[in-house]
């Protein structure tokens, strides 16, 4: 502009500020309703397939799940209005479509009924969802308790020791009927903690150290501490028999270290570890072993005259479902056993929803994953980047294990579905894995807004 014949030239204000970036809630709010009434139909379709009529509790349990959804929108749009639009709408459809395959397989067995008590644990997931978005206005907070969260991991880890195996497995705590699986919460914290360490470490981790043909190794003080961490983690997991669990630190600390350092060299030396692994302890343990030879021969049992197993039922299941699937409620998958609401209840989806359905389920937890990364990415600092991607990485490697594991890809190693599978401690923590992702993805954005995220 001119003033007195002086031209003083003046800035163009930063794109940020000129445009701020849409909070997006409204869409947020519009895929919510969406996820509540497919979650509704579905269990409105169960009654009509089984009984010919509605359900006496639909009208309840739509209700039920939209007041929660509901008071969990209300809180990211309070605390977390530039949070990714996405996540939240994705936990709520997995949830809902969950109980909806658990009251389904209750119809089976009247006399184990699971999904009330999932609804129960569902609540609690929605309510620690809604806590950590609303107390927790900086996820950089974590970063101060990062060995407080290791410990608090490997005494979590260590506890079902102390109690008798269930199923060939150590990992559960059983007390006056009450039951938790504490590596469930554990997982949540080690990631805490190794996206912590790693953020602090990242530049010792890349560039000092001995090279040993292309891959750096850094110096035992530096890489010391979070690899025995690790091998106690793994160590007690491998003496309760939660080989799953035991995969999915290993996978995870190997992502986290390669995102750390950004060397590619870590992938291989993690690929080969987890085989040598996999095969002494398919070779010393015999659970492991036995479902090592179950998988490779699943229907060897039928060939010897003693009925199908589980796995042999499962594929059954998926190979009845066909291109569409037999439809809500008219399936057989319930003839796979103890574990068909846990381990092997992806079956009832795949035989009731068909290849189309399980596609689609598969699809969500693709945009829970890549949304996850998407933040991390976004993210200016190490210790956000690397919590969001470990996070992001945790779904994506269980759904991998448990999947491969029903579908004959890979031997069983027995976890829960995220969000589908009957189990109160798994979608606790699920719930609060969205939530962190949220509080993250929308520090993200708040910084390319300009905001203060503190």
């Amino acid at each position: 502009m001119s003033k007195a014949g002086i031209t003083v030239a003046t800035a163009d204000p930063p794109a940020s500020a000129a445009r701020p970036l849409p909070r997006r809630r409204g869409i947020e709010a519009a895929l919510i309703v969406l996820a509540v009434l497919l979650s509704v139909y579905g269990y409105c379709a169960v009654g009509l397939a089984r009984h010919g009529a509605l359900p006496p509790g639909a009208a309840g349990y739509g209700a039920g799940l939209g007041v929660l959804a509901l008071l969990a929108h209300l809180a990211v749009r309070l605390r977390a209005p530039y949070a990714d639009p996405l996540l939240l709408p994705i936990g709520v459809l997995l949830n809902g479509l969950g109980l909806v395959l658990i009251y389904r397989l209750d119809l089976e067995t009247p006399g184990d009924r699971a999904a009330p008590a999932q609804l129960v644990w569902s609540t609690l997931g929605v309510a620690l969802f809604i806590l950590v978005v609303l107390m927790l206005r900086d996820h950089r907070v974590l970063q101060r308790y990062t060995y407080v969260c290791v410990v608090a991991a490997l005494v979590l880890l260590t506890l079902p020791i102390l109690f008798p195996a269930v199923n060939g497995a150590r990992i559960w705590i059983r007390v006056a009927g009450f039951s938790i699986q504490p590596g469930e919460f554990a997982k949540v914290l080690l990631a805490v903690f190794f996206a912590a360490y790693l953020a602090a470490n990242r530049n010792a981790l890349a560039y000092t150290g001995r090279r040993v043909w292309r891959l750096q190794f850094p110096t035992g003080r530096v890489l010391g501490p979070i690899v025995a961490v690790w091998l106690v983690s793994v160590g007690v997991l491998v003496l309760e028999r939660d080989l799953g669990t035991s995969l999915l630190f290993f996978g995870l600390f190997v992502v986290l270290l390669y995102v750390a350092t950004g060397r590619t060299g870590w992938i291989a030396v993690g690929l080969l570890l987890a085989a040598l692994g996999s095969v002494a302890v398919g070779r010393l343990e015999p659970h492991v072993h036995s479902r090592i030879e179950t998988w490779l021969h699943p229907f060897a049992s039928i060939e010897a005259g003693e009925g199908a197993n589980q796995l042999a039922q499962s594929l059954f299941a998926f190979g009845e479902g066909g291109m569409l699937g037999t439809g809500l409620g008219l399936g057989h998958s319930f003839l796979i056993g103890f574990a068909v609401k846990s381990d092997f209840i992806l079956a009832t989806a795949g035989e009731e929803l068909g290849l189309a359905g399980l596609c689609a389920v598969f699809l969500l937890y693709g945009l829970l994953v890549e949304r996850g990364f998407r933040a991390g990415l976004a993210q200016r600092e190490p210790f956000g980047r690397l919590l969001a991607v470990g996070l992001a990485s945790l779904v994506a490697l269980q759904v991998f294990v448990i999947a491969g594991g029903v579908t004959g890809l890979i031997p069983l190693t027995g976890m829960a579905m995220p969000f589908l599978a009957q189990g109160g401690s798994s979608v606790v923590t699920n719930w609060a894995i969205v939530a962190l992702l949220v509080r993250v993805s929308d520090s993200a954005r708040r910084c390319h807004d300009g905001q203060d995220v503190r």
